[in-house]
């Protein structure tokens, strides 16, 4: 035991916080497997096999919400919990959680740690990370809170109290945390409440607040004017206002849906994964707006995938610049420095060719269904959103790790997963320069 302990720290001492973020995401989902494999856990006369238990446990610590049994017909409420733990331990990450538990124990909060925090947050300094932690976790217990008791006000028109209140608190967890989830059972995901108005706006008021980040709505309740928020929050929330409306509006023209279902699918199809119609039924135009929307995402420094709406903006402003023959790039008066759009390209591009594998090998894996339904189920992954077009349980084992892999990149990160490995330091040594021709 002595051993294996001064391994971990030898571990811990010498891995770069991506390798650790990496590292923990994949021992909680492996631990989540485990206890959802548990007799305590499978209700009785039900099979879970690991494949299906591993599937369930990265989908939940990924917050993605893709499905390959039911959750509420083979899980016990015991199991039902633990899926909630693993969607709140994802939704928040690994290291906000450990930093917690270290504070818990009024223990002093390393470098290493505040590294950790830093790196899965995109945070720009290491001042004030503490009291950013403390204010995530208030944060989602307040947002979580409110989301249960207008949730309750719904589900107890169709159940008993004990159940009423147990779905509000899962649902809560779940939409705030953009993991779609349900457990209702039967699979219908949240067709029956298309048209209840107080659902679809709790429901989707908790995606868009945990899709847009931590960050923004502490910068938001701190200065209360979009004009003194920093450039990042007033990028995310004209970004996520943008794309809910021209989602709304697209899927309200390719879809013989309502107006309060399209907005309901522009927000949730961005990360949450809800549905209140079949995307069965949806015709190409409608499965490809949502497809567009699952890719782009939700915002840094948030509880959804995607590559994300700042990296969507900073390239379109690249464009937009090259279009008018601009030698530098500016947004709401401030100049965009030339790393961050670097790193908007290098994400943009390595997502697309993380989709283009895994869309590949499911496509050789499982040749009876159609090319869009294999790519909307490997950006649903990637993107961790969890919107299928039903799919899912019946695709095979291999089809499913390639899912598996899939959201956990997704939820890591296309940057995070390409710096995993030890790089030697950039070599000083200085080239001459030459032009390539580009178009």
């Amino acid at each position: 035991m002595k051993t294996i302990l001064e391994k971990l720290k030898k571990f811990i001492k010498n891995s770069s916080p991506p390798r650790l973020l990496a590292t923990g995401f994949g021992l909680v989902i492996l631990i989540g497997s485990v206890l959802l494999m548990l007799p305590i856990s499978v209700r009785e006369g039900m099979h879970v096999s690991f494949i299906d238990a591993l599937f369930t446990s990265t989908s939940a610590v990924c917050v993605t919400g893709l499905i390959a049994i039911d959750t509420a017909t083979y899980f016990t409420p015991f199991g039902g919990a633990v899926v909630a733990v693993l969607i709140q331990v994802g939704g928040l990450g690994v290291t906000c959680i450990g930093v917690t538990l270290i504070l818990a124990a009024r223990k002093r909060v390393s470098f290493k740690a505040r590294k950790m925090i830093k790196e899965s947050w995109n945070v720009d300094s290491y001042g004030g990370l503490v009291r950013l932690v403390r204010s995530v976790l208030k944060l989602t217990l307040i947002f979580e809170l409110i989301g249960t008791i207008l949730s309750f006000i719904v589900f107890i028109q169709d159940y008993p109290l004990p159940q009423a209140l147990g779905i509000s608190l899962f649902h809560s967890i779940a939409a705030f945390n953009n993991s779609g989830f349900d457990i209702q059972g039967g699979l219908p995901n949240m067709i029956a409440y298309r048209d209840n108005i107080l659902w679809n706006l709790t429901t989707s008021g908790l995606i868009i607040f945990g899709g847009i980040g931590f960050l923004v709505i502490n910068d938001v309740l701190k200065k209360r004017n979009f004009r003194k928020l920093m450039l990042h929050s007033k990028v995310v929330i004209s970004m996520s206002i943008l794309l809910i409306i021209l989602g709304t509006v697209a899927l309200k023209c390719t879809e013989d849906i309502s107006w309060m279902g399209a907005y309901f699918h522009s927000v949730s199809a961005r990360t949450a994964g809800f549905s209140t119609y079949s995307l069965g039924t949806f015709t190409n135009a409608g499965l490809f707006v949502i497809l567009m929307l699952m890719f782009i995402g939700a915002s840094p420094g948030s509880t959804g995938g995607g590559i994300k709406t700042s990296t969507l903006f900073v390239m379109c402003n690249v464009i937009r610049s090259v279009i008018f023959n601009k030698h530098y790039y500016t947004a709401f008066r401030r100049r965009i420095a030339d790393s961050v759009i670097m790193q908007a390209f290098v994400v943009t591009l390595l997502s697309f060719c993380i989709v283009g594998i895994s869309t590949f090998l499911l496509c050789v894996l499982e040749p009876e269904y159609d090319f869009l339904q294999l790519i909307f189920e490997s950006v649903s992954a990637f993107g961790t959103v969890g919107l299928s077009t039903g799919i899912t349980s019946e695709l095979g084992h291999a089809a499913k790790l390639v899912l598996i892999l899939t959201m956990y990149v997704g939820r890591l990160g296309a940057l995070t997963i390409a710096t995993l490995g030890n790089f030697k330091e950039p070599s000083e040594v200085s080239y001459t320069t030459e032009n390539i021709t580009i178009g």
